[in-house]
């Protein structure tokens, strides 16, 4: 396949019998809270399951099973934020062959480590995943090793339109459909499958904020380069599409929306919280888009959220939960003074106690730049059912005579 040859449904259903024994078929599962919330039925499909924790096997695979013998025993290169950088090293580990991984010098660490652990060789380069496929392009041609890009590749994005058969098969009565962009190779691989088998599916594409070169490189018509790649959401983070992809877009995906990182915290934390699932910033985009009222829903729209991968670190993780949680007014930071006398510690703290809110943190201020000489500085960070038991602890403390200030989220400088 070239890029002038236009992919088909054909070339997808290919694809699904080169990848029939080396998928996990992921499971489209209900979700009940987003349902109650939209009024529609919402499903997702969990990617964020499959072998090595995304889609990026059904692509990389189906690419390598296409090279001669020659090219296999040279071995293959690529380039990836890290998700790519998995499949690539799990394919190649198949098939017994080489694999070298160019990653961006600030890569995941649990990425970099899990495609260490695939078997493949990582050079970290560059601080994004554009500067990281330059320099592997320079490797490629020193080392005689075959390229095997992300997304602008034909046999790629057919691997990765798999899941749009999928998706299809699983739910036939589809209307909507979400799928986070990147590249753009998977959102153009299942808009391929989905508008072939059922062209009235509405499929929405979603970029992070933070770097979302799609839509303006669809408004101006040619690939447009985003400005900085800073974004939660690192498995979406590219600069630029292919024009490939660009073309597959702009023929077959009805809209493309942008989320904050705040908006995907909240997904990834929704999927944590109501389907169970462990779900990266990308896999959380189209959730993030429902959950932020970025799409029109229908009462009688049927909606798949494509969950695209599950490689998140586990400290991001956790502090996202928590930053959610503070969102949600079930974490709060007060701050008061007490006087400085024995005892006045242990009474704010009964206080807080008999009101039923947990103390995750307690830090007590003696400096005297922070409060007058006779007196302490308390700072409490505590766990609370919801937001208005947080307002009924403060008044608690107000009406037991202390003067209580809340911080809010964002007040630290950007």
């Amino acid at each position: 396949m070239t890029h002038d040859t236009p992919i088909t449904l054909a070339d997808i259903y290919a694809a699904q019998q080169t990848l029939r024994d080396q998928l996990i078929l992921t499971p489209v599962l209900p979700e009940l809270r987003l349902t109650r919330i939209l009024g529609a039925r919402v499903f997702l499909k969990a990617e964020s399951l499959q072998r090595a924790g995304s889609f990026k096997i059904r692509g990389a695979y189906n690419k390598i099973s296409r090279l001669s013998e020659e090219e296999r025993k040279r071995g293959v290169i690529a380039a990836s934020a890290g998700n790519h950088a998995q499949g690539v090293a799990l394919a190649a580990r198949i098939f017994g062959i080489p694999a070298t991984i160019v990653m961006p010098e600030y890569a995941p660490l649990t990425k970099v480590v899990s495609t260490r652990d695939l078997g493949a060789e990582v050079i970290l380069h560059g601080a994004t995943f554009d500067d990281a496929g330059a320099f592997a392009r320079e490797q490629q041609q020193a080392r005689g090793l075959t390229f095997v890009h992300a997304f602008d590749d034909p046999l790629v994005i057919a691997g990765q339109g798999t899941i749009g058969l999928e998706i299809m098969a699983t739910l036939p009565e589809l209307t909507m459909l979400l799928v986070p962009i990147g590249g753009g190779g998977l959102i153009s691989g299942i808009a391929i499958a989905v508008k072939a088998l059922k062209p009235g599916v509405r499929i929405i594409g979603v970029q992070s904020a933070a770097c979302a070169p799609v839509r303006a490189s669809l408004a101006a018509g040619r690939v447009v380069t985003a400005a900085s790649a800073n974004t939660i959401a690192d498995g979406i983070a590219v600069k630029r599409p292919a024009e490939l992809t660009l073309r597959y877009i702009r023929e077959l995906v009805d809209d493309v929306v942008e989320v904050s990182d705040d908006e995907i915290a909240r997904g990834i934390a929704h999927c944590a919280q109501y389907a169970r699932l462990v779900v990266e910033g990308a896999g959380a985009a189209g959730v993030a888009a429902l959950l932020a009222g970025k799409v029109a829903v229908g009462a009688n729209d049927v909606i798949c959220a494509v969950l695209c991968g599950g490689n998140i670190d586990g400290n991001l993780l956790a502090r996202v939960i928590e930053q959610v949680m503070v969102q949600q007014g079930r974490i709060i930071v007060l701050r008061l003074t007490v006087l400085d006398r024995p005892g006045q510690l242990a009474a704010v703290i009964n206080h807080v106690a008999a009101c039923g809110a947990n103390i995750i943190d307690v830090i007590h201020r003696r400096a005297v730049w922070l409060a007058p000489l006779t007196r302490t500085g308390l700072e409490l960070v505590l766990e609370v059912r919801d937001e208005a038991h947080g307002q009924a602890v403060m008044q608690r403390l107000e009406d037991a005579g202390y003067h209580v200030e809340r911080v809010r989220l964002g007040e630290w400088p950007a």
